[in-house]
């Protein structure tokens, strides 16, 4: 092209950016939306002029998931350069084991060390991505960056579970008088490949929300899935959720519950503005569930799944983990196999329901560069932009419905007794449900109660356990209302 081509060329780049300036300076001038950020003043200058921006990224972790950003960034390297007019770079990757082999391969001018300072001490590293897990090197690998001026992105439920306060205070410490804002993004860190996060800090934030529901591991949602259609023992099902790779060798985390908390912990803050304990939250796991709870579940015309649940309740917020029994009415109840769904009651929107992949190499990576993205497109959102309600406390106690299987030896009495322990603890029965007897001296029973607190619940089987029919623990669990 001759010179009077490239003027044309550079008066028309002129032109553009004065209009977006000027654009900016009026939106500011008349008191509505801010001027426009300086990073999308850059992305528009890329895209108009055709200049690339390089980002340089340091990986911390090259696990499953490590390696999946990679691959990602790989394969979706030259549309990004061509979209968003920038292009990504490791530096480094901190490993645990040098000698491992990896399942990616490793970028042009990208080192593998086992030092997290060759990522940390790097001043060409504009993004830490922390996706090696654990509570211990990982917090200070997040808190240094951020404070060194390094956006973080991480999939760690684990940390910001235990470690949420601090988190939020370093990411304000390390904005406080910058000069460029510092962005935390931890998309990954809930339900993998469902955009959960982003809703709650940006599409639903204008909305009052009522109550969060979620199926929210998919090993135990594939276990209880299983015995819902086969009918199969909680050990068998876990030994299939083992063998697909669902279920960890310890799978005590899933299990039990406690993985799910996390999740429910960070979603509370999102939604409702409050940090609660996490041990304050009740967690009941699945182990105490038989085939014998899905036939009576069927009965009712429902079926079982592990749910984290929080809700406003008599003025205060109540949260669990535990096995519920679902109605066929509710959308959760097709939820099946290792998918995750998260259901949220908003006073406008009503109900909304993400429905995806909760974990998995690619679905969880993607939500990484997800994050990525949105911080070299200057979108990002406060990592926790909600404000508690006035007033609005946590209480460890929650009203349900409850379903309750009792096991006995066959009496004269036994429909009195339970009569009589749920009246002095205050709990009223809507029915009782008795598969047909095949053994008097080893049968069971089902009590549904009215909605009562689950304090009431506690105390009423204690009790119940004590008298001399009863055979062995007895088994409760809330059904979704």
């Amino acid at each position: 092209p001759g010179a009077g081509s490239r003027t044309a060329e550079s008066t028309m780049l002129s032109i553009t950016m004065l209009a977006i300036v000027s654009s900016a300076v009026r939106l500011q001038a008349h008191g509505g939306a801010r001027a426009l950020s300086r990073s999308a003043v850059s992305s528009v200058h890329m895209q108009v002029a055709g200049a690339v921006r390089t980002v340089t990224l340091g990986l911390v972790g090259g696990g499953t998931v490590g390696g999946g950003i990679v691959e990602i960034l790989r394969e979706q390297g030259p549309a990004l350069r061509q979209s968003l007019g920038v292009e990504f770079k490791f530096t480094s990757i901190c490993v645990s084991d040098m000698s491992k082999a990896r399942d990616f391969v490793l970028p042009d001018g990208c080192q593998l060390t086992s030092n997290v300072h060759d990522v940390l001490d790097d001043p060409s590293v504009e993004v830490v991505i922390e996706v090696m897990g654990g509570t211990t090197l990982a917090k200070d690998v997040v808190l240094a960056a951020m404070k060194s001026g390094k956006h973080v992105i991480t999939a760690n439920k684990a940390l910001i579970a235990a470690n949420l306060p601090d988190i939020a205070a370093a990411h304000a410490a390390a904005n406080k008088g910058a000069a460029k804002p510092v962005h935390f993004g931890y998309e990954a860190a809930v339900c993998g490949g469902i955009p959960i996060i982003k809703v709650l800090q940006r599409d639903l934030l204008g909305d009052k929300i009522e109550g969060v529901r979620g199926i929210i591991n998919g090993c135990t949602n594939y276990m209880l899935s299983s015995m819902a259609s086969t009918g199969c023992s909680y050990t068998d099902c876990l030994k299939g959720a083992s063998e697909l790779g669902y279920a960890e060798a310890d799978p005590t985390l899933d299990v039990g519950g406690f993985d799910a908390r996390s999740k429910l912990k960070i979603l509370i803050e999102l939604a409702f503005g409050i940090s609660v304990e996490e041990n304050d939250i009740p967690v009941k796991g699945i182990t105490g569930v038989t085939a014998t709870d899905f036939e009576y579940a069927k009965m009712q015309g429902g079926t079982v799944k592990l749910l984290g649940v929080a809700g406003v309740q008599g003025g205060g917020l109540t949260a669990y983990v535990s096995p519920v029994f679902v109605p066929e009415s509710n959308q959760l109840y097709g939820i099946n196999g290792a998918t995750n769904a998260v259901q949220l009651l908003s006073k406008y929107s009503k109900e909304t329901v993400l429905v995806g992949q909760g974990a998995g190499r690619f679905p969880t990576a993607n939500s990484c560069v997800s994050d990525l993205l949105q911080i070299v497109q200057g979108t990002c959102a406060p990592p926790f932009p909600k404000e508690a309600v006035a007033g609005l406390a946590f209480k460890n106690d929650y009203s349900a419905a409850f379903y309750i299987r009792m096991r006995y030896r066959d009496q004269v009495g036994i429909t009195r007794d339970v009569g009589a322990v749920c009246e002095k603890n205050g709990i009223s029965i809507h029915s009782m449900m008795q598969n047909p007897v095949k053994n008097r001296n080893d049968a069971m029973f089902v009590i549904i109660t009215e909605p009562c607190l689950l304090s009431q619940v506690k105390l009423a089987t204690t009790e119940l356990e004590r008298l001399d029919w009863c055979k062995g623990d007895s088994f409760y669990m809330p059904s979704l209302m």
